[in-house]
């Protein structure tokens, strides 16, 4: 058997590497980024040189410790919180679930109350779902057919129960940015606590999690030009939260595990790179994202735009194809070497419509013909109208 492990292995390498001499294309950013060669390059000597365990006495493990506390504090700075409010975690699902169940637990004598979106990431409607089994409410407050949430809904679910408030900051699908400040000032208004899955917003937009009046944030690195299987989980100092992963003392005993050095430097190398070139980034990801939607709305009738389209994250394109298998869609783009989403990484491999789409009224005929296009830093116009052109030749062929 270990024979035929190692076949498949290298097929899967091999094909990893593109189709011969097929130039790739990647415009879905959203799901997971390349990481930086700058970051790579700063990961790379804890993989062998600087092999030391964190928790170890000895100097080359203390030297690692030093190195995760500089990361620590690279992203503290663009939080602008406190370092010891900075915990660091596998990926941006175990910072929702560290932050959610961690708060929801540790202050079950004040209240059982939560509130989300129906729109939601996965990794918190699940989470929230987890937690009704334990005895806590959850009220999943409706959105407009942009994807903004409706405020007013929000602020009349506030009941004395109410814990916890969780919206996310930019929707994975549909690229809408939801009013966080606005969001923060309802829920200090009413003592509740107010966490942001951040995981799509950082490194596109800028979140101050002071001026926002946020009280726990999750993010990860695979987003922003890190590396997967690194996160972070703010929570502010003030708020009480258990930990759910028992063992040992790592992350000041919130988070048990030996730390994920090479990850954890590439984070804070990521998130350094992606503060720094803010406005240029956007700029760039802004006018592709613009261009292509133009350019589709001339050339193939019978589409629908979904999300907000100024309240919305600079690279995100999310269109309905009436008539259209998403499905057949991906699959004909992919043999043009054109990478691309019908909706959330996470339910890539399901039939059924995108939940985001439902939510915010696009009818399931529709949704199920929907394409998210992502833009990154190394797109070009040129990968552009060969997207474009893609699409209007595939689109007339599958109708």
């Amino acid at each position: 058997m270990i024979w035929y492990t190692v076949k498949k292995f290298n097929e899967a390498i091999r094909k990893s590497k593109g189709r011969g001499s097929m130039k790739i294309r990647y415009f879905d950013h959203s799901a997971t980024t390349p990481v930086d060669e700058r970051v790579l390059e700063a990961m790379l000597p804890f993989f062998k040189e600087n092999y030391g365990n964190p928790s170890s006495v000895y100097s080359i493990g203390k030297n690692n410790k030093e190195v995760i506390n500089i990361a620590r504090m690279k992203v503290a700075t663009v939080l602008n919180c406190k370092v010891n409010e900075i915990y660091f975690t596998g990926c941006g699902t175990e910072s929702d679930n560290l932050i959610l169940k961690g708060i929801a637990f540790a202050n079950k004598n004040r209240g059982n109350h939560i509130i989300t979106s129906k729109i939601e990431h996965p990794a918190i409607l699940n989470t929230c779902r987890f937690l009704e089994n334990f005895g806590f409410r959850v009220t999943y407050i409706n959105t407009d057919a942009k994807g903004m949430i409706d405020l007013k809904e929000l602020e009349r679910s506030i009941n004395k129960n109410t814990i916890l408030i969780s919206i996310m900051a930019a929707n994975n699908e549909i690229g809408t940015i939801e009013p966080l400040e606005e969001i923060g000032k309802i829920a200090k208004k009413y003592g509740v606590y107010f966490h942001t899955d951040a995981v799509q917003a950082i490194g596109n937009i800028d979140i101050d999690v002071k001026a926002l009046e946020i009280d726990a944030l999750s993010l990860s690195a695979h987003k922003f030009y890190g590396p997967k299987g690194v996160g972070v989980a703010y929570i502010n100092e003030r708020v009480p939260f258990i930990t759910m992963q028992d063992g040992g003392h790592q992350e000041r005993e919130k988070r048990a595990g030996t730390e994920n050095v090479p990850g954890i430097v590439g984070l804070g190398k990521a998130i350094e790179l992606a503060d720094k070139n803010l406005v240029a980034y956007n700029d760039h990801l802004r006018s592709l994202r613009d261009y292509y939607i133009e350019e589709i709305q001339k050339r193939i009738p019978y589409i629908k735009i979904n999300g907000d389209l100024e309240k919305r994250l600079p690279g995100n394109a999310n269109i309905s194809f009436r008539g259209i298998n998403g499905g057949k869609l991906l699959s004909e783009l992919d043999k043009k070497g054109i990478c691309t989403s019908s909706g959330s990484a996470c339910s890539a491999g399901l039939l059924s419509p995108s939940h985001v789409l439902l939510a915010i009224g696009v009818p399931s005929y529709l949704a199920r013909g929907s394409l998210r296009v992502t833009f990154g830093k190394d797109n070009t116009l040129d990968d552009v109208n060969y997207l474009i052109d893609s699409l209007e030749e595939i689109v007339k062929k599958l109708r």
